[in-house]
């Protein structure tokens, strides 16, 4: 059975990149889907392919790090006048450098993508589904969520924060029926990204060695299924070559 209602993906980037992929996703599940991002081609793109495919979705370009494009972007969600059932805010900006070459703007950068940015978006979205009383939000961490490595200490200390923020929301929302998860990417995801900036370390992986969209976007929909009476807060994800 189709289901029926909105979904929102924040961190909308390239078609194989797992914002994309995830947008794809609920929209073969037959909800319509918000995607927003900082570039209106790849929006657009995204937008086509799911429309092909007979899906429903709509973009739109939005600074998630600024009250005022956050409210923006809910006053276009909520003109739909549709449940939200699932949302995801899935960006995941990074600055590689070391400790004393980080500079504070670098550091704030990385603060206000990764962490702020999740503050402004929840804060709005929770407010509906608190109204719902239903709902679905994942907060997609990385390996530097748990431990920070240089030269990705910046970047780490900004997702240990998402972290932090996703447990106090799930401990304050769970009982109002709002499900709150944080999902830790930890390994190398098979997309774009990944394959235009470090090559030699996708091919060294190998295909068994990375994650693969689609099954990270099958374990997304399953979490979003769970019965109330056994929900997953937070999950790890790696390929199984994965040391961790």
């Amino acid at each position: 059975m189709a289901a029926s209602g909105s979904a929102i993906v924040v961190g909308v980037g390239p078609e194989r990149g797992l914002g994309a992929a995830l947008a794809r996703c609920f929209a073969e599940k037959g909800l319509h889907v918000f995607i927003v991002g900082r570039s209106e081609n790849k929006l657009q793109s995204v937008i086509n392919n799911i429309q092909q495919a007979g899906g429903s979705a709509t973009y739109v370009v939005a600074d998630i790090t600024s009250e005022t494009s956050v409210n923006r972007l809910f006053d276009i969600i909520q003109s739909r006048n549709d449940t939200i059932q699932v949302a995801a805010y899935n960006v995941d900006s990074n600055i590689p450098a070391s400790f004393l070459e980080t500079g504070v703007e670098t550091f704030t950068t990385l603060w206000q993508q990764n962490c702020l940015g999740a503050f402004l978006f929840a804060k709005q979205l929770l407010a509906i589904m608190q109204t719902q009383k239903q709902g679905t939000v994942f907060f997609t961490g990385a390996t530097g969520s748990l431990r920070a490595k240089p030269p990705f200490t910046a970047f780490a200390a900004a997702k240990a924060g998402l972290r932090a923020l996703a447990q106090g929301l799930a401990r304050e929302f769970s009982p109002q029926g709002i499900h709150v998860v944080h999902t830790i990417i930890d390994g190398v995801i098979d997309g774009e990204r990944a394959r235009h900036q470090f090559p030699e370390y996708v091919n060294a992986k190998g295909a068994d060695g990375l994650l693969q969209l689609e099954a990270i976007t099958q374990t997304y929909w399953a979490i979003h299924q769970q019965p109330p009476s056994a929900w997953t807060h937070e999950l790890d994800l790696r390929p199984y070559k994965e040391p961790f």
